[in-house]
């Protein structure tokens, strides 16, 4: 599943990365380093930094939870895609699992 796919499928708005919205998102897990994409209700630079070190593709920030532009300005700089969406973790996650982004093996 591409990102734009995860953008369409939440009806998320993209703040950061729009340039990268073809990349593939392999999964819908956070700490298996695989081109994941990251739900998160955290708004903090930690959250760019630990998606960087991950090999995440593309973070999302729900519950319409809005980075700052310093956050957003570190995602630039690591090419990561920025997304938010104003549905809850738990609707987010089934969501994208009911589209086929499934979570990664333990």
């Amino acid at each position: 599943m591409t990102v734009k796919d995860v953008r369409d499928v939440l009806g998320a708005r993209v703040l950061a990365g729009e340039e990268f919205l073809d990349r593939e998102g392999k999964s819908a897990r956070g700490d298996s380093p695989d081109h994941s994409v990251l739900l998160t209700g955290l708004c903090n630079p930690q959250v760019i930094r630990t998606a960087e070190m991950l090999d995440i593709v593309c973070i999302i920030f729900v519950r319409g939870k809005k980075p700052d532009e310093s956050m957003l300005e570190m995602a630039r700089d690591r090419g990561l895609v920025v997304m938010e969406t104003g549905h809850r973790m738990f609707s987010a996650c089934g969501m994208l699992y009911q589209a086929g982004l499934h979570g990664g093996a333990i």
